[in-house]
């Protein structure tokens, strides 16, 4: 469990790292101001509670049992579909956000623990969401930093926020 709570880390780190860095080079994305958030702590707790939640139903439940009794193509068309289905509007975001779901089945294939995809899940939303701004969560989720994000929407991920950029989908495929 201490190698997948490693690997999650830095994994997640990185791609969420070197894709803000990427986006920020390019000028597509940039900090434009900071928001208080009271109880910063409890809105992580949060985030990573309801991403604990999700890989559980999803890749630990729904996923496991398809593949079990299908095969892991199934398995992976199918808890992606629903997955992305329970995110509203993530399939008005086009394709790039849809594959980079698939990724984090791969870690859970790579890794054969649901522990890596959680703490990977965590950074993106925990991170990317609450912290910088740039990953679109619940509306009532506050974010620490105001990310602006403008240019060419594939590139920059356009409306749907980074997780729509091309840049989060190669550094997926590169990890």
């Amino acid at each position: 469990p201490v190698y997948n709570i490693v690997l999650g880390c830095i994994t997640g780190a990185i791609w969420l790292g070197v894709s803000v860095v990427i986006l920020s080079l390019t000028g597509v994305i940039h900090i434009n101001g900071r928001n208080q958030i009271s109880m910063l702590w409890l809105w992580l707790f949060s985030a990573f509670i309801n991403s604990v939640m999700q890989e559980v139903l999803v890749r630990g439940y729904l996923y496991q049992m398809i593949k079990n009794n299908y095969n892991i193509v199934v398995a992976v068309l199918i808890s992606t579909g629903l997955f992305t289905f329970a995110h509203g509007g993530a399939f008005e975001a086009g394709i790039l956000p849809v594959l980079n779901v698939i990724t984090v089945t791969a870690v859970l294939e790579y890794t054969e623990s649901l522990v890596a995809p959680i703490v990977i899940h965590f950074l993106w939303n925990g991170v990317g969401a609450i912290i910088l701004g740039g990953v679109s969560l619940a509306e009532d989720y506050p974010h620490l930093f105001n990310m602006v994000i403008s240019g060419n929407s594939i590139l920059s991920g356009g409306s749907c926020k980074i997780e729509g950029s091309i840049v989060v989908l190669f550094m997926n495929l590169i990890l």
